[in-house]
């Protein structure tokens, strides 16, 4: 089962999916205020992990391998510790159990809260009007991923932009307690060129899953299972 990052969803990981499926059975659902999933209140880690369990218990899954990246990590981090007997294994795609402080997600919300979409014609638009607040060309085109249109031909926001940019605070912090741990087996797969993961945080790592292993992709960035997919694939792979 695969966890998605911070307003991404299930079609983040259709291509790597089908990579693993060629061993496992892979599901990637929706966490709540993105993709197809509903939008409501509260977007914190605690309801999250109760949606992932209220979600395994409707397809009738006891114990899952479980996999999820950033956002979708910190989740699947808490799931294991408080909900050891649910979780086969751990797999931890660059995010450590830490506080994160990211001036970036700053920029990104504002730039797509700033966005008016009564005006909009193009996703393209959107793009070139997020270039004053969002450096990064491949991050710009990820944004507006997030915008479909309306039965009536405007452009709106697939995720709960509201809810999620009140819930950064929450969202960017440690989701886990002092004494959290989970002993099953863990990877995690951090990215080199990436920021979230250090050599330091190992040491956390280490106190809340004494069992984990980490593994850097030199060449990857913080989407190492779409950056270096076949790198990342052999070392899931290989983990199972």
């Amino acid at each position: 089962m695969v966890l998605h990052g911070l307003l991404g969803s299930s079609r983040n990981w259709l291509t790597t999916g089908g990579d693993l499926a060629a061993r496992h059975h892979v599901l990637a659902p929706d966490l709540r205020n993105h993709g197809k999933s509903p939008h409501a209140a509260p977007m914190d880690y605690e309801t999250m992990t109760s949606d992932v369990l209220a979600w395994l218990d409707a397809q009738g899954l006891g114990k899952v391998s479980l996999m999820g990246h950033s956002m979708g990590g910190k989740v699947a981090m808490k799931l294991a510790c408080r909900h050891p007997g649910r979780v086969e294994r751990l797999m931890v795609v660059d995010i450590a159990p830490k506080d994160y402080l990211s001036h970036a997600h700053r920029a990104e919300f504002a730039a797509m809260n700033e966005l008016r979409l009564e005006t909009l014609q193009s996703r393209g638009e959107a793009e070139l009007r997020f270039e004053a607040r969002v450096g990064d060309w491949a991050m710009r085109k990820f944004l507006t991923t997030n915008l479909e249109r309306a039965e009536d031909g405007r452009w709106r926001w697939q995720v709960n932009l509201p809810v999620i940019t009140a819930a950064l605070p929450e969202l960017e912090a440690n989701p886990l307690a002092e004494g959290d741990r989970f002993h099953g087996p863990v990877l995690f797969v951090a990215g080199g060129k990436s920021r979230y993961v250090r050599d330091e945080d190992a040491s956390v790592i280490g106190t809340h899953f004494p069992q984990a292993t980490v593994r850097v992709i030199t060449e990857s960035g913080h989407n190492p299972h779409m950056e270096t997919r076949a790198e990342f694939v052999a070392a899931v792979l290989a983990d199972n």
